[in-house]
């Protein structure tokens, strides 16, 4: 692929830096990092962005979409990761709102696309539950038709935000006999409606982002289900798809991984950097190495989406080396910071004894475990390639 950037490339390239460093502040990024402002900061974000007409490219240009190019595109994500910007949060603007621009009627486009795009409503994605994780299509959260509505009962699990979410978009069960891939359908529900409880889980990290939703006699209207009834899983893979592409991150890893660099050259053991370890450099290299090859693997993937084709295939290897190379940059963070990751919080944490660093360090990387396994687990990500790239 030939990636050289036009003279107008560039010139696009600088005013995204420029208006990053314009809008998006110190002050605002020490919210965003902080749990309790942090809902009121992301929808501010969010509307900065929107007000720019640049908080959906990928959306149609009749719906607000950028009608980026592919180099764009990339240039954008490059320097919003360079910045320390945070991504969009993506349940709506990148899974549901696609699902409904490309499934969902022309009433569900008017009354939902709108608030998604300006961040009036925030959005959960319910898929998981406690028993059906990687394996989907097990789950068991049944809605039975009742004239104009469905009764839905069940849990969903691992729901990232949940406490904050105005809707959720659901895979329920409407057909319980036959293959397991058929007789589910999509759903989008109110977050208000009779019935819905949230239960907090609080994450390795101590961080409360994921929780618990249980269904218990919800009634949906039959206008909210996307598409066909029994059809939810030709759905769910094409959301899948854009999912697993987000959880790359590969930007976001050539962000961190600069960091860790610097930091190696400064942090002095022995009486000299720890740069200068051959060990430590031959880390740097292989992380390197793998980043490399993932950035042009997604370079063909936003190829692809220019050209009009959804995510194939290459999603699957996207997410699961983005999320391999995560790991690999948070044992390295962890190793870097030594004894001080191994501070727990409690009377004295590592922010107190002065290495922040450390504390950051344990926390990402207790919470990056689970990269390996949301949005479909690398083992299921390998099946899906040896079958599809493979042909096996």
């Amino acid at each position: 692929m030939d990636i050289q950037f036009s003279d107008a490339d560039l010139a696009f390239r600088d005013q995204v830096r420029d208006f990053f460093k314009e809008h998006f502040t110190d002050e605002l990024a020490a919210r965003l990092a902080n749990p309790k402002t942090f809902k009121d900061a992301i929808i501010e974000w969010q509307k900065v962005l929107a007000n720019k007409g640049w908080i959906a490219p990928n959306w149609p240009v009749e719906h607000g979409g950028t009608n980026w190019s592919t180099a764009q595109e990339y240039l954008y994500e490059r320097e919003r990761a360079v910045a320390g910007v945070p991504d969009v949060l993506p349940f709506g603007l990148k899974m549901v709102g696609q699902v409904i621009l490309a499934f969902g009627n022309e009433e569900q486009k008017q009354k939902f696309l709108p608030r998604i795009y300006s961040s009036d409503d925030w959005w959960c994605q319910g898929y998981s539950e406690p028993g059906a994780g990687s394996d989907l299509a097990a789950l068991k959260t049944r809605a039975v038709r009742d004239g104009d509505d469905y009764i839905v009962n069940g849990a969903k699990i691992w729901t990232t935000y949940a406490q904050y979410a105005d809707w959720i978009f659901c895979l329920v069960r409407t057909d319980p006999e036959g293959k397991k891939q058929s007789g589910i359908s999509f759903l989008l529900i109110d977050m208000s409606t009779p019935g819905i409880t949230v239960n907090k889980i609080e994450s390795i990290d101590n961080y409360h982002s994921l929780n618990e939703v249980v269904f218990d006699n919800v009634r949906v209207p039959v206008a909210n289900r996307i598409g066909e009834e029994n059809k939810g899983w030709t759905y769910a893979k094409f959301l899948l798809a854009h999912e697993r592409t987000a959880i790359a991150e590969v930007a976001k890893s050539g962000r961190f991984l600069s960091e860790l660099k610097a930091i190696a050259n400064t942090e002095i053991s022995g009486g000299k950097s720890l740069m200068e370890d051959t060990m430590i450099q031959q880390r740097f290299a292989n992380i390197e190495i793998e980043l490399m090859a993932l950035e042009y693997t997604e370079l063909r993937v936003l190829s692809g989406f220019a050209e009009g084709k959804g995510p194939g295939p290459e999603s699957s290897l996207l997410k699961l080396k983005g999320t391999e190379i995560q790991q690999a940059i948070q044992q390295l963070r962890m190793d870097l910071a030594g004894y001080y990751s191994g501070v727990l919080q409690g009377e004295l944490s590592s922010s107190e004894l002065g290495h922040e660093f450390g504390d950051r360090a344990r926390r990402e990387y207790m919470y990056g475990r689970a990269a390996t396994i949301y949005g479909g687990s690398n083992e299921v990500q390998k099946n899906i390639t040896a079958k599809v790239v493979l042909g096996l």
